[in-house]
């Protein structure tokens, strides 16, 4: 089970901050490449940071690289998104997937499991 669990409001003004975790239940991260995904109105759910399971190695969307960054805690069996410097165009819904074995991907077919996804709007 992977619970997405949001700190902050479902409401962010242009410009603010706002952070997702995405907790996992029921098995270990170790294992586990990790990817957040957005899929606004009308569009496709797009990769948008994903994070490899042991070296860590990240990748950023074009949108969204220098403003977003996303981590892990095996510890605490959780992935983190942190968003700054947020703008209107950010807003979706926010999804956070786990993807068996070391190197995460942008296809988000290749995700075994999901957090139930989150909306966030980002407007004034």
């Amino acid at each position: 089970q992977v619970q997405l669990v949001k700190s902050g409001g479902d409401l962010v003004q242009p410009g603010g901050p706002l952070r997702l975790s995405c907790v996992v239940s029921g098995f270990s991260l170790d294992y586990y490449a990790a990817g957040w995904f957005r899929q606004a109105p009308g569009q496709e759910r797009e990769d948008i940071a994903c994070i490899n399971s042991t070296d860590r190695s990240t990748y950023y969307t074009d949108s969204v690289n220098g403003r977003f960054t996303i981590s892990r805690d095996n510890a605490k069996n959780t992935v983190y998104l942190q968003m700054n410097r947020l703008k209107p165009e950010d807003t979706a819904v926010y999804y956070c997937g786990a993807k068996r074995g070391i190197s995460s991907s942008e296809n988000p077919e290749n995700y075994e499991a999901w957090g139930q996804g989150t909306q966030v709007t980002v407007s004034s």
